[in-house]
This record gives structure tokens, sequence and C-alpha cells, in this order.
């Protein structure tokens, strides 16, 4: 891959990956995830105070970014915010506003 797709393709993961932050709903979601570790979606519907379908259309936005995990505890579902995800998402976005010299933008 080239420079230009490299580019290309580093400012459409960034998209994606402001896209699922700009909403307030998943904000709190993300927010009660990093206060508490995992939680069902029953705990986040209580965390939350929203509707059961609504939280759970929101994770399902948050995970195809990557940004909160899911682990299968028998039938329950445990969600967990991806902090490695999150943190390399900003890290390339940042190299992305401060290339190195030799890199081309």
């Amino acid at each position: 891959m080239n420079s230009s797709q490299d580019l290309e393709a580093r400012l459409r993961r960034a998209a994606r990956f402001f896209y699922a932050l700009k909403d307030p709903v998943r904000l709190r979601i993300l927010v009660a995830l990093a206060q508490t570790g995992e939680m069902t979606v029953t705990e986040l519907v209580r965390a939350v105070r929203l509707a059961q379908p609504l939280i759970s259309w929101h994770l399902a936005r948050l995970r195809a970014v990557g940004l909160v995990q899911v682990r299968r505890d028998g039938r329950l579902a445990r969600y967990a915010l991806h902090r490695e995800t999150l943190l390399q998402q900003y890290a390339d976005f940042l190299a992305l506003l401060n290339p190195k010299p030799s890199e081309e933008v």
C-alpha cells in the first residue's frame, strides 16, 4: 500500500472512531464501563437510564469500531471498554496531525 492509500485508510479509521464518539449516549456508556469495568446490558440500562434496545443499539456501534469488547459468561454478555483500541486510535490520530519529518501528508 502506498503512502497515499495508507493515509486514506488511516483517515477513514479516524473518521469512524470519532463518529462513534460523537453521540453523548455512547460517551455515557464508555464512561460507565470505564468506571465499573465489565457490565451487562441490564446494568448499563440502570447506569445510563435509557431503554435496553437503545443501549444495545449503541453498544453495537461501539463494538463495530472496537471500543467495546464483549465476554460471554454463560448466557450473559459482559461488556467492557477496550482501552487499547481507544489509545491506539487516539495516538494514530495525533500522529496524523504531527507527522515525522520523513512522512508525507
